[in-house]
């Protein structure tokens, strides 16, 4: 009997991650869930994983400290196979600005948001060998078209992470893809009301706000598109084609 392809998807319990480990369930993914805290998933992703009869497992591990190969290895090794698509959607969210910017913040944020991404891409890629070419895609951001001025730190990090996708696929060659997905405002926090929400997307040039479940499609496209590379697809609701002075919650 043949195994399903098996995914990594960071950060991927709560959230925008559960999203996506959900759509790769259903696409047939076996799931390494990764995250910082030993917790379960989200109750509506552990009903399509028990729905689909997904093969599944958590693993816990710090992804700013810990060695990103000990963590494919780990994995691999729990399996039975390699991973064939590594999604980096974990990520830092601080609000740091020019003033409040330090080497502590710079750091922080790089280490997470870039650093761990390319050391588990390479990991991924070594572990295939020659014989896959495993799928790398990464989560960024669409403010890294036209960046605002708060959390620069967190902004950073991502334009430097949306940047690899084309230095990484030219790198990679025919070893791996690396492309990115690159959401707008799809999962709000408790700082935004829902007139404020209304607001925003009456903004957006599609008038309306992206969906998580918008983004977990592009995601799983990228997963099985392969004859693509290189490549970000903003889910955005048009948002990067425009120029905010603010973060979506001081507008």
């Amino acid at each position: 009997m043949t195994k399903a392809p098996l995914a990594i998807v960071t950060g991927g319990k709560r959230r925008l991650g559960a999203e996506i480990a959900s759509k790769l369930a259903d696409a047939g993914y076996g799931l390494a869930l990764v995250s910082h805290l030993d917790s379960q998933p989200e109750e509506k992703l552990l009903a399509t994983l028990q729905k689909k009869e997904c093969e599944w497992h958590p693993f816990t591990f710090d992804l700013s400290t810990g060695d990103p190969a000990h963590l494919i290895d780990t994995i691999t090794t729990h399996f039975g196979r390699v991973p064939q698509l590594l999604v980096n959607n974990a990520a830092m969210f601080g609000h740091d600005d020019w003033e409040s910017m330090s080497f502590e913040t710079l750091e922080a944020h790089f280490r997470l948001n870039l650093f761990a991404p390319l050391l588990l891409a390479k990991a991924v890629v070594d572990a295939a060998g020659a014989d896959l070419r495993p799928a790398i895609l990464n989560i960024v951001d669409q403010r890294v078209v036209n960046p605002h001025r708060d959390q620069i730190s967190y902004t950073l990090s991502k334009q430097a992470l949306a940047a690899s996708v084309r230095s990484m696929a030219a790198s990679f060659a025919g070893r791996a893809r690396y492309n990115g997905v690159a959401p707008g405002l799809v999962i709000s926090t408790d700082d935004y009301s829902e007139e404020q929400e209304a607001r925003l997307a009456d903004m957006m040039p599609l008038g309306a706000l992206p969906s998580p479940s918008a983004v977990a499609d592009a995601v799983v496209y990228l997963a099985k598109a392969q004859d693509v590379t290189g490549q970000i697809i903003f889910v955005d609701g048009g948002a990067h084609l425009k120029s905010f002075d603010r973060d979506f919650m001081h507008l």
